[in-house]
């Protein structure tokens, strides 16, 4: 053990590369991207730091060439999730003995190998397996991940440093356990750093974690796991596995040693396993931990006063960056008619000239959704608006499953303010706006809080300033992650701590020490130097 007090400077975020014509950067991304693509792998699970083989197969492909198979994964089911669990309970004990020095070196050396050897392929991987653009997959799989290593275990020694006041004789101390139990990890297809940073995050803090990754994002999950693993996570401290929500989950969930539950999906599955969580609670050693951010119905609320281009490049950006399919991307917008006449015009042309493709191409915008399902889903929303009287589609809505899942970015106005596409999270390049009159600015916030059950993020586009103060009040509760004259999206760990409230999570707020906090179970520990001998109070005595 080292007899000294270690400590992390503040972290700064990790630069996001340019990508320039001719840039060496570009060249080695173009080169790693060919050389995956030509591959076929097979993705085990990883259990107890073993790989397993299931023979229950599912297929990785890229969803801008769906006939292109990138590989295949094994499924894990009861069977391997009991063993996962098993693996996790048996490797916590001497991870949680470890010196926090020691698992913080980990993850650090985990982000300088990212940042660094490892950048390219786990970009290229993204790229290819969830259909991001260049810049999109950068600042995700790269930037952000290597900043939640970095930041978290910067913010755990903040938390560690929280210790409470000794009067003298006594020395009062907190330390901060790791939970009792397993964690369990459930990471959703479109971040590959939220993918990393879940169950991560609770390792950081000294806890083994059992990790579900989206089947439609096995493939960068994978790399990832193999990041951790080669960074120097020991075995069953971070087990891979891969399958069905009902196959995985539903044997992890029933575990009496479940401690804790890491999620970001949809709401409905959240509240599905809050569920099964609540009605199991007689069964479990303590009452588990339960984290989620979930989904969203994101909003852009414009005065009259704001900058027509600047709001227009919010809502393309917002909407369309990623094909729409973050939680944080911008879906509604309330805009003003007296700046619709100038915002109309440059919105549509600017939707329209979106460039569209495959991502290995690096002059396109937008890519594809993720998969048959998504597309579906959105193609829907698209249809049900062209046939409504309530609706009209002003750009896109052209949609292509013939190579890949490819939907033209879509804004709807809605004639009504209740239209189904102001209210349902619809997770696709799709922008509903709505126009309001600009004398009812006052009126129109409470409008949109009571629209969406969702609180995820939003945004106020204004030059004047009253107008900025009455709707951050208005919309106090309507989203976690609030943006003045800036798009709904782009949370940069460190700087704007993520999650919403309502239907949208438990906001706990990844990128900060608050969601650090959830991982540990705190013990006080009191000390006295001198002990009381005698029983007796001074009150006791008689004059």
């Amino acid at each position: 053990m080292a007899n000294a007090f270690f400590t992390l400077g503040p972290p700064v975020n990790e630069p996001v590369r340019a990508y320039a014509p001719g840039s060496p950067e570009k060249r080695r991304l173009k080169a790693a991207l060919a050389d995956l693509a030509a591959q076929r792998v097979e993705i085990p699970l990883i259990i107890g730091g073993r790989e397993v083989r299931t023979g229950n197969l599912g297929e990785c492909r890229m969803p801008h060439a769906h006939g292109h198979l990138l590989g295949v994964y094994h499924k894990a089911g009861p069977r391997e999730a009991a063993m996962a669990v098993d693996a996790a309970c048996a490797a916590r004990a001497e991870w949680a003995r470890m010196g926090w020095e020691d698992r913080a070196a980990i993850f650090m050396k985990a982000a300088e190998l990212l940042a660094g050897p490892r950048r390219d392929r786990i970009n290229a991987a993204t790229m290819l397996g969830q259909s991001k653009n260049v810049f999109q997959a950068e600042i995700d799989a790269a930037c952000e991940l290597v900043d939640f290593f970095r930041f978290n275990c910067y913010f755990a020694t903040q938390l560690y440093r929280d210790q409470p006041y000794s009067p003298t004789g006594v020395w009062n101390r907190v330390e901060y356990r790791g939970l009792e139990g397993f964690v369990f990890a459930v990471t959703p297809f479109n971040f590959t750093s939220i993918a990393g940073n879940l169950p991560a995050a609770p390792a950081l803090m000294g806890n083994a974690v059992v990790w579900k990754p989206a089947s439609s994002a096995v493939y960068s999950g994978y790399h990832v796991m193999q990041l951790l693993m080669e960074a120097g996570v020991p075995p069953g401290v971070i087990n891979f596995v891969p399958g069905s929500g009902a196959e995985v989950g539903d044997p992890v969930l029933a575990s009496e040693l479940l401690a804790g539950v890491h999620f970001t999906g949809s709401t409905t599955t959240f509240r599905r396993m809050w569920k099964t969580i609540g009605g199991a609670i007689d069964g479990y050693r303590g009452y588990p931990r339960i984290v989620g951010e979930t989904g969203g119905k994101d909003f852009v609320f414009a005065h009259e006063s704001a900058d027509v281009e600047a709001v227009a490049t919010a809502l393309v950006r917002g909407a369309f960056e990623y094909q729409g399919q973050k939680c944080s991307a911008a879906s509604r917008a309330y805009l003003p008619d007296t700046l619709w006449k100038d915002l109309r015009q440059v919105l549509i042309e600017t939707t329209e000239g979106l460039a569209m493709g495959p991502p290995e191409d690096f002059t396109n915008f937008v890519n594809a959704v993720i998969d048959r399902g998504a597309y579906g889903d959105i193609k829907a929303h698209i249809d049900r608006a062209r046939a409504s009287a309530a609706a009209r589609i002003l750009a896109g809505g052209q949609c292509d499953d013939s190579a890949g899942y490819f939907i033209r970015p879509t804004i709807i106005e809605a004639l009504e303010p209740d239209f189904p596409t102001m209210v349902e999270e619809i997770f696709g390049p799709v922008l509903t706006v709505y126009v309001y009159p600009a004398d009812k600015y006052a009126e129109t916030p409470r409008l949109c809080d009571a629209t969406s059950p969702y609180a995820l993020t939003g945004a106020v586009f204004a030059r004047a300033r009253r107008a900025i103060v009455l709707a951050a009040d208005t919309l106090v509760h309507a989203a976690g992650n609030f943006y003045i004259n800036d798009k709904p999206t782009g949370a940069v760990v460190g700087q704007q701590p993520f999650g919403g409230g309502r239907a949208s999570g438990t906001n706990d707020k990844a990128g900060s020490a608050l969601n650090l906090a959830r991982w540990v179970s705190p013990r006080t520990i009191k000390e006295t130097f001198a002990p009381p001998a005698d029983y007796r109070y001074p009150y006791m005595e008689e004059a």
